[in-house]
């Protein structure tokens, strides 16, 4: 077989899927024991750990081209970590174990478990970039954005390309300290503003979705998690544009040594540059997939599967 991706015989269900499938579904059951102990560190070890055994199986050789935990101390999978059998084709990984680990901690809705597979040399490695400032859409909304005009000309020109009222663009924007004056902005202007406290890529996903129920992702989160964003965004033929925006002193002054421009505008070519599979798992209940179920000796997982334009939920029973 040779060692560059075919997009049919490798990200698709004969290979790559199923081992995505296999790692998020791992670390979403593994995380369960962990649902409202009130530990993010404990429930993000547990995840890391069971995603990094099932990944030793994958078909292959992957690199983990950008982890979750670093910027937060917290457990990874680390960037350049190398993956799987080396039975087979090379691939990319973004991850995030478990997303969410606050929302885990304390049992509330919308924990995942994520993982995004790409071509070789295909998705953006940011180095010590920790924090992005992001837009997502869906297709219909796509040329609609730019992240360095103001968030009222984003939801307008979003509204217009949507056939709505600015009054009736929906924006998901994090609950953080940095977006009060964003939120504040946005609802303003009219539009309606949903605030989780965390769900970066629970909120893109909202965006992306016919049934998300959310016209625009906008606000400052992770990094890992744009990247893997960037790949259902890829997947479904939506729109994303990033621009770094580092929040601490020692990101910034690594960024400048590293000779970084944090004031380029990255566009979804410059995170994901060629086909991918994105794949999250639910580790609590949310408004797309259900975290595990006991089913007899096993488990039974609700998934979440983005890759060529589709859409679909998985529910898997292991003993």
């Amino acid at each position: 077989m040779s060692n560059v991706l075919s997009v049919d015989s490798v990200l698709g269900a004969q290979l790559l899927e199923p081992a995505a499938l296999a790692a998020t579904r791992a670390a979403a059951i593994a995380a369960v024991s962990q649902v409202g102990r009130g530990d993010p560190l404990a429930a993000d070890a547990a995840a890391t750990e069971a995603m990094r055994g099932a990944l030793s199986h994958a078909p292959g050789r992957g690199t983990v081209v950008i982890g979750e935990g670093e910027k937060d101390e917290a457990p990874m999978l680390a960037n350049g970590e190398a993956v799987g059998n080396g039975a087979g084709p090379r691939f990319e990984i973004a991850v995030d174990p478990l997303e969410c680990t606050k929302a885990c901690a304390a049992g509330l809705p919308g924990s995942l478990a994520t993982i995004a597979f790409a071509e070789p040399g295909t998705l953006w490695s940011p180095g010590p970039a920790f924090y992005m400032d992001k837009l997502v859409v869906g297709a219909a909304a796509r040329e609609a954005i730019d992240v360095t005009a103001s968030p009222e000309d984003n939801a307008a020109e979003v509204a217009y390309a949507l056939g709505k009222e600015p009054g009736e663009v929906r924006v998901t924007v994090l609950d953080k300290p940095r977006h009060t004056d964003l939120i504040a902005r946005l609802r303003a202007f009219g539009a309606s503003v949903a605030a989780p406290a965390d769900g970066d890529v629970g909120g893109a996903l909202a965006a992306l979705l016919p049934d998300g129920g959310v016209d625009l992702l906008m606000g400052i989160g992770g990094t890992p998690e744009g990247v893997m964003t960037a790949c259902a965004v890829r997947a479904l033929g939506g729109g994303m544009q990033g621009r770094l925006a580092p929040q601490r002193p020692a990101e910034s002054d690594a960024l400048r040594d590293v000779g970084v421009d944090v004031e380029r505008v990255l566009e979804l070519e410059d995170l994901a540059a060629g086909e991918s599979l994105f794949v999250a798992t639910g580790v609590t209940d949310g408004p797309f997939v259900r975290g595990p179920r006991r089913a007899g000796e096993g488990w039974l997982t609700e998934s979440l599967v983005v890759s060529r334009g589709t859409v679909r939920r998985v529910l898997e029973t292991s003993f």
